[in-house]
């Protein structure tokens, strides 16, 4: 007589949820993750995840706060300069690991551990070289704000260059043929440097304007 085999089925958890809402988010989008659509790749009723996440907008912060977990803070034997410099590039690696993260993480507050940690750290730091308590969340924001809309600008254009099956230098070449097509007489500056206009370097034009940011919030120390 054959033996029957027992099916153990992993328990539903806070964890298990998160973890199958971010393999959704990078295959569909945040605009189509559901938490019916999380429940159906879970196998399991709708219902019950609630008993773990009280609504969708507790899941964006939930989600929102796994994806800060990963951030890598810099060592802070560095200058101040040196480590928004890291702290800025370590936030743009994160976004950049999962699809739609910067309307993820503008539809929602910083209220988890993770994320939270990093706001404190970040906070810390600007205190520490001497900003006012009223300005420091003011230059945070601007830092944030910052990498948030680069990171969004990049992933829009990289995004145009695949839906519309050409590589990268193929879409630059073909915005660079539409600047060289206009009016010369009107638009010597943008004909010009359409080259770099169109065909930038996403790294170094990164850390260029966060540079630029952190010269100016050192000027305001003086």
């Amino acid at each position: 007589m054959a033996r029957k085999t027992r099916t153990t089925n992993t328990p539903l958890d806070q964890t298990r949820i998160i973890q199958t809402a971010l393999q959704l988010l990078d295959e569909i989008g945040l605009k189509e993750l559901s938490m019916n659509k999380i429940a159906n790749k879970l196998q399991v009723k709708t219902a019950s995840l609630y008993y773990h996440i009280q609504d969708k907008d507790e899941l964006m912060g939930l989600l929102a706060d796994r994806i800060s977990s990963s951030m890598e803070w810099p060592d802070s034997s560095l200058s101040w300069r040196e480590q928004l410099g890291l702290w800025g590039e370590s936030f743009r690696k994160v976004l950049l690991s999962h699809r739609d993260t910067v309307d993820l993480f503008n539809s929602s507050i910083a209220s988890g551990y993770d994320r939270l940690k990093q706001v404190e750290r970040l906070y810390a730091l600007l205190s520490s070289v001497g900003f006012p308590d009223q300005q420091v969340p003011w230059v945070a924001s601007i830092l944030k704000n910052y990498v948030l809309g680069f990171v969004g600008e990049e992933v829009r254009l990289r995004l145009n260059a695949e839906q519309g099956a050409i590589s990268n230098a193929e879409l630059s070449e073909r915005y660079n043929q539409y600047y060289s097509q206009l009016p010369s007489e009107e638009f010597p500056t943008v004909i010009r440097l359409a080259s770099y206009t169109t065909n930038s370097d996403w790294a170094k034009e990164f850390e260029f304007g966060l540079n630029v940011l952190t010269e100016g919030l050192a000027v305001k120390l003086q």
